[in-house]
């Protein structure tokens, strides 16, 4: 009998012989991953949020994903892998993948020139120079060697909760100087976020040019029903002036900053400074600011429109923001839109929006700055940012880093032109002494 023959496989081999797969499975994430930042959804109900997640982390650390697509191209190409047709499949996704994080590089760093065409105008000079590039080598917010910060300042009781802020202490200041400040409140749809995961690159840039920076948290919903979040944010506003003299801060210029639901709220703070109904129990504090920066903000709760995501009216913002159905209380739902609350005596403005947000829609944004132009006595600026995701912010990077820069600039230019004409403060805080 001749004896039956084994083949026997041998885990290395075996091994070996599947690298060139793998390299194409890690090749095809990365090229999924890279198309998805070039092209978001934007309607899929089950795909916008990861697909928004997914995209602005790839969108804003692009040059890191280019890095790491390097790294592990050489990786599978020092094992081996280029010995099969397989390989040179994976090879040749990841030079695509590599091709499209060029093009987001390339418009990441394209945002300077789009803020010093929103500025420069104005200013009637080109804006200063991005300081401090050593920040996009830790594109994280990292609290190590950044500004001196004062963490969890209580400055309300509300209804059982303690309100709290975040200071971050001006840099560069003389003894005894005042500082103008800035007022952050962070985004969430009204429902999540905190001030320790938002709008901290912007505080870092503000304290390092010499403000006071006050990252606040407000009451959230569902627990809060609207107006509440916007009152808790005015009661911030009061309590930093009142603070003042401990915080070293000009209680005369107040400038306020928000992304998303933030944003919102910040707007809403500049169109409606010294409404009473929306101070209850401090009604004569003095909340107006003396500029506005909104990121990629929320100008039209009613959604009249139809530019929101899908559910924005049904499952956000009618049963867990303002608690109420738009066809049967439609005022409610305008009162709390920055677009039916235009006055000509509105603090400057500056809106930042990018052209791929999924999440707010940059057409609001747009008609929102037409119409503030049209009605306020104040300059109204506007930065469209190519290839900006929504939160584009979150992170330190090529376009983030000049936006933040040129918010701070145009707050210092608005504290000049005030501290040159005092009436124009004494206007915009007419509380303040």
């Amino acid at each position: 009998m001749t004896p039956t023959s084994t083949i026997v496989f041998e885990p290395v081999e075996l091994a070996r012989a599947m690298l060139p797969w793998a390299f194409v499975v890690v090749a095809a994430m990365g090229l999924a991953f890279t198309l998805n930042a070039l092209a978001p959804v934007r309607r899929n109900k089950a795909l916008l949020l990861p697909s928004f997640l997914a995209g602005t982390v790839v969108v804003e650390l692009a040059g890191f994903a280019l890095a790491a697509h390097v790294v592990a191209a050489a990786a599978f190409v020092g094992v081996g892998v280029l010995d099969s047709w397989v390989g040179w499949i994976g090879l040749s996704v990841v030079a695509g993948s590599a091709i499209g994080l060029i093009v987001l590089m390339r418009q990441g760093m394209g945002a300077a020139a789009t803020v010093r065409a929103a500025l420069e105008p104005w200013l009637g000079r080109r804006p200063r120079p991005v300081g401090r590039w050593w920040r996009l080598l830790v594109p994280f917010p990292l609290r190590v060697g950044g500004p001196r910060v004062t963490r969890n300042v209580e400055f309300a009781r509300v209804a059982g909760q303690r309100l709290r802020l975040d200071v971050y202490h001006a840099q560069g200041r003389a003894p005894g100087e005042r500082a103008p400040a800035v007022i952050h409140v962070h985004g969430g749809g009204w429902t999540v976020g905190d001030k320790r995961e938002q709008g901290v690159p912007l505080m870092a840039v503000a304290s390092d040019r010499g403000f006071v920076g006050f990252n606040v948290n407000y009451r959230l919903s569902p627990g809060a029903t609207w107006p509440e979040h916007l009152v808790d944010v005015k009661r911030a506003i009061a309590w930093v002036r009142a603070h003042a003299d401990e915080y070293g801060v000009d209680p005369s210029f107040i400038a306020i900053a928000g992304g998303s639901a933030g944003g919102h709220l910040a707007t809403m703070v500049g169109l409606t400074a010294h409404d009473p109904t929306l101070q209850p129990g401090f009604e004569s504090a003095d909340t107006s600011v003396a500029a506005v920066a909104s990121f990629y903000g929320i100008y039209d709760l009613t959604n009249a429109s139809q530019r929101h995501v899908p559910g924005f009216l049904g499952t956000l913002v009618e049963p867990l923001v303002v608690k109420a159905f738009y066809e049967d209380e439609p005022e409610r739902f305008a009162a709390a839109s920055p677009v039916h609350r235009m006055r000509e005596d509105a603090p400057p403005f500056f809106v930042i929006h990018g052209d791929r947000d999924t999440l707010a829609p940059l057409e609001d944004a747009r008609d929102f700055v037409t119409e503030l132009r049209r009605v306020s006595d104040q300059p109204v600026l506007f930065a469209e940012v190519r290839g900006a995701q929504h939160s584009f912010d979150f992170f330190v990077s090529p376009r983030s880093l000049p936006v933040l820069e040129g918010v701070c600039e145009f707050f210092e230019h608005v504290a000049r032109a005030q501290s040159r004409a005092p009436h124009l403060a004494r206007r915009a805080h007419p509380a303040a002494t």
